[in-house]
């Protein structure tokens, strides 16, 4: 009898594949690698996975049919392979797809008001009407918590779309989330840089931000783990940056625009904010007194080539608010009969003056710039 491969094919139409009942031809199983040496016939069955419940029972009834519809005398016991298919990669799910803009917040050394401005610009940008959301990043020296006044606070988890998610903390119309949370507030964070990315990271991806106009990252001081992960995990929009007049925070800066703007990471900088810029006696509120030095900020930012954004006064209130956990800007109202936002104070009103300059920054770097990807790093 002179076998060929149609006749292989045919009896194999006979036997059903247990999990859907249509025939192996019909689910395109038989792979086209059927080889016939005189009486000895082999080729391969194709499974979706290896772990496939109905292997073996499959291959002995595709024996068998060979027996039975070709010939008692075929060559086919133990000739038939199982193999499998290639299964395409997974995509990865897209972080924070409900997020527009992701926004870091800098600094290239601690004690200059990154924080502060962090919050303080989330309030102002919510006044405005924006959707906010902030992230405290900075594992080892959470301050959200306190300037929001949510120290303590529980976190309960919330499901959406089929899964637990960790519900971020709101306040003020603000989304927020903090290690502070999680952590003794009164003792140290003795975590390695590996711990504390992880944990960064699952604030990231395990919570429920919805959807943002604006997510704002307040970043630890300097360079370091966390901000490695940030960029490898998320594509960033861009990056404030926050100084002081002060020659050696001015220094610092300058390093932390060096690796926004390098080549490894790449994130658009979106400006430059000189905190405590001045001093202001509340009764002398013509008076400036540069006690940090002067115009600093200005010349880091045209020397770096990058926007001056603001310049935020050093007022005692600032502090004083941040520490009630009702960031200054709070003190914004709206006048109802022109819709205009109306600062009750110089510094509440450099804070809406930081918001206007942040949305216009982000507009034009996204009309003139396509969207950040996570950075690719090697060793």
């Amino acid at each position: 009898m002179t076998l060929y491969p149609a006749l292989i094919t045919d009896a194999l139409k006979t036997v059903r594949y247990p999990g859907n009942g249509k025939n192996l031809v019909e689910n395109d199983m038989i792979a086209d690698d059927i080889r016939i040496d005189g009486n000895k016939v082999s080729f391969s069955i194709i499974f979706d996975k290896s772990t496939d419940p109905f292997i073996k029972s499959v291959v002995r009834a595709a024996e068998t049919a060979i027996l039975t519809y070709v010939g008692a005398d075929v060559d086919i016991k133990g000739n038939i392979t199982a193999a499998f298919r290639k299964e395409a990669p997974k995509r990865p799910e897209q972080l924070l797809p409900g997020v527009k803009n992701i926004i870091g917040v800098s600094s290239g050394k601690g004690g200059v008001g990154k924080s502060t401005v962090t919050a303080n610009l989330a309030v102002a940008l919510a006044a405005k009407g924006f959707k906010v959301g902030v992230l405290d990043a900075d594992i080892f020296g959470p301050s959200m918590p306190k300037m929001f006044g949510v120290e303590g606070e529980q976190l309960y988890m919330v499901n959406q779309e089929g899964r637990d998610w960790i519900e971020p903390v709101e306040k003020y119309g603000i989304k927020m989330l903090s290690i502070g949370f999680v952590v003794d507030a009164g003792k140290p964070v003795l975590w390695r840089g590996g711990m504390a990315s992880n944990a960064l990271k699952q604030l990231i991806s395990d919570a429920w931000w919805g959807d943002l106009d604006y997510f704002l990252i307040d970043m630890p001081p300097g360079t370091s783990d966390i901000h490695l992960t940030l960029v490898q995990t998320l594509g960033i929009t861009g990056v404030v940056v926050v100084t002081t007049p002060q020659e050696v925070a001015l220094a610092d800066a300058r390093k932390g625009i060096a690796m926004f703007q390098g080549d490894k990471v790449n994130v658009p900088i979106l400006g430059l904010v000189e905190n405590m810029a001045w001093f202001t006696p509340a009764p002398h509120p013509d008076e400036k007194y540069f006690i940090f030095g002067q115009g600093g900020g200005q010349r880091l930012a045209e020397e770096s080539g990058v926007e001056l954004l603001a310049q935020i006064p050093l007022v005692a209130d600032i502090c004083t608010q941040a520490d009630n956990g009702t960031p200054v800007a709070m003190n914004i109202v709206a006048d109802e009969s022109t819709g205009r936002d109306l600062g009750l104070n110089p510094e509440a009103e450099a804070f809406i003056h930081l918001a206007d300059k942040v949305v216009n920054a982000v507009d034009t770097r996204n009309r003139q710039t396509p969207p950040t990807a996570p950075v690719a790093m090697n060793g």
